[in-house]
């Protein structure tokens, strides 16, 4: 079942991009792996910078192996960095659950399993919270999934990962799992939002 008709009326709810817009806003969000996430999000128009990281946790324990521990409370999630002149908060939301990952996984998503592969959207401010709610209400009243959403809207502190986890998937382009999980994702991306795609 295809989102897209779903989504359309929750972006008309928010103003178009504009001129007048800040130069940079920034969202952060958790959908899995962030080796994919990130790789999705370098690839849209209008974000200037992705970093992938930990939330929902303490900074003492924002290191990979206390996270794979799964007893920290952080998600791997990434910080996107746009434009809002040039991409709309919506638009993230909308490639985050109908390309990055599946919003219907609880704790999982694919292979990978536990709490910090959780769908969560970690809002950045109160319009974003707002946004938030709105969107997933909007989809779970859609039925746009054939299974509940059980994407969560937390709160909590980004800490950027280690350097060897950052541009992952650009730096290993043949890795197996980039192969299976992830190029297809960013294949996805183009033939969904051909407008928002940059290569």
């Amino acid at each position: 079942m295809t989102t897209a008709k779903y989504l359309l009326p929750f972006a008309l709810l928010l103003a178009a991009p504009s001129a007048a817009s800040a130069a940079s806003e920034t969202a952060v969000l958790a959908g899995g792996c962030f080796w994919g996430v990130e790789a999705v999000f370098e690839h849209v128009k209008g974000v200037k910078d992705v970093v992938s990281g930990y939330a929902g946790g303490t900074r003492a324990d924002a290191n990979y192996s206390a996270v794979s521990s799964e007893r920290t409370g952080h998600a791997e999630a990434v910080r996107i960095i746009y434009d809002p002149a040039q991409i709309r908060y919506a638009d993230l939301l909308k490639i985050f659950v109908t390309v990055a990952h599946d919003p219907t996984q609880l704790n999982r998503q694919g292979p990978d399993t536990g709490p910090s592969y959780r769908s969560a959207i970690f809002p950045q401010n109160t319009a974003q919270r707002r946004a938030a709610q709105v969107f997933l209400g909007e989809l779970q009243k859609a039925r746009a999934f054939p299974r509940p959403i059980v994407t969560r809207i937390e709160g909590g502190q980004f800490f950027p990962a280690e350097a060897s986890h950052q541009d992952f998937a650009r730096r290993n382009p043949y890795h197996p799992y980039i192969l299976m999980h992830d190029r297809p994702k960013v294949a996805k991306l183009k033939r969904s939002y051909p407008t928002l795609y940059r290569g």
